[in-house]
């Protein structure tokens, strides 16, 4: 849930929608939700996905809560892992920490962080404070290169002034990067550090099998086992018991997917990322529309039809542990929580046997 909803809606309206798509996850039995972070877009209106969330914690029961993702350059370490490890103990620990250098061209800008390279060794830096005031004890000094700081004054260590909360789950939540490019060097990073590697749903799943060897590279260089179990795939998908009514939502050039990917073009073609979307390096940038990308990317259909198109996912991209089904902006609820009880009840107990007949051992 990124989430994106057209900028016209009540802010209001499309947060409750969130939050009852979220709630009904939880009694469909999905595992985990992953909510963005996003501070100058009303399109994407959650600016604290851990405020979000914790309004959620005493209405679910056992869904898990992830940041996807926190933007790291946006904020001091010593906040985030304060504010995070508080979260963890309200929700019990069933926190999942996403973590990202932030990509929304307004955020970036506004707090000046605009050379990707630059927050690309932000966010290192700050995890590295996080994982260390979760993991160490005080006192604290810190000479980095964006985020120094000390924390030393003990004078009344007594009484617990100059220490941090810790998470309540040890040694920390669980860490999880976002995917996006083709042999993406933050799964490198996972698989380097056992983090969690989450790649995107908006890329094309030509791009995707590059996350999983890059993966495995960063494993076998730390010496660790890579296992496919960890891996979280996102993707569009849209189940309905009527096919028609399935494929004219894909192809409406009114209809939410096309906006969401109107929405998402619009930034690729500033950033001349286009070519995560396409088919083909040999389609021409011009060519691509958002009807076309719908078409391409959401997995749209007849609970049957889904099941079939998921098992050629799987097939060309392998095996992965955890599907992440993108919550899109409803426009239908009925469609909406049509579509996330489908595929929690029809698609996924037969893609989960399917996917555990084929699955190779270790």
């Amino acid at each position: 849930m990124q989430p994106v909803h057209p900028p016209w809606r009540d802010i209001g309206e499309a947060l409750e929608e969130d939050r009852q798509a979220i709630m009904l996850a939880d009694r469909l039995a999905f595992t985990e939700c992953w909510i963005g972070e996003h501070f100058t877009a009303v399109t994407e209106p959650i600016s604290s996905p851990l405020m979000f969330c914790a309004t959620l914690v005493h209405r679910t029961r056992q869904i898990r809560f992830g940041c996807g993702v926190l933007a790291l350059p946006a904020q001091h370490p010593v906040v985030v892992a304060s504010q995070a490890a508080l979260f963890d103990h309200l929700s019990g620990g069933r926190f999942l920490m996403g973590v990202g250098p932030g990509t929304l061209s307004s955020d970036v800008e506004v707090f000046g962080v605009d050379d990707i390279v630059c927050r690309s060794k932000m966010m290192a830096e700050s995890l590295d404070i996080i994982l260390r005031l979760w993991t160490d004890k005080a006192p604290f000094e810190f000479d980095g290169e964006f985020f120094p700081f000390s924390l030393q004054d003990l004078s009344r260590h007594r009484f617990g002034v100059g220490a941090l909360v810790k998470p309540l789950q040890k040694p920390h939540p669980p860490v999880a990067l976002s995917l996006t490019a083709p042999g993406s060097f933050s799964a490198g990073v996972c698989g380097e550090r056992g983090f969690i590697p989450v790649s995107a749903n908006f890329i094309h799943s030509r791009h995707v099998a590059s996350h999983w060897t890059t993966y495995r590279e960063g494993c076998e260089r730390a010496g660790r086992r890579p296992d496919p179990a960890v891996w979280r795939i996102a993707r569009s998908i849209f189940v309905s018991d009527d096919e028609s009514l399935a494929s004219d939502r894909v192809a409406d050039p009114q209809g939410v997917f096309a906006w969401y990917y109107e929405y998402l073009l619009s930034g690729f073609r500033r950033r001349g990322a286009v070519f995560l979307v396409k088919e083909s390096d040999e389609v021409a940038d011009e060519a691509i529309t958002p009807v076309g990308i719908a078409e391409s990317l959401v997995i749209a259909g007849t609970p049957d039809r889904v099941l079939d198109r998921l098992i050629a996912f799987r097939e060309e991209v392998g095996d992965f542990g955890t599907l992440l089904d993108v919550a899109h902006d409803w426009q239908d609820p009925v469609l909406g929580k049509r579509s996330m009880q489908l595929l929690a009840e029809e698609v996924m107990p037969r893609f989960r046997r399917h996917c555990q007949a084929i699955r190779r051992p270790i």
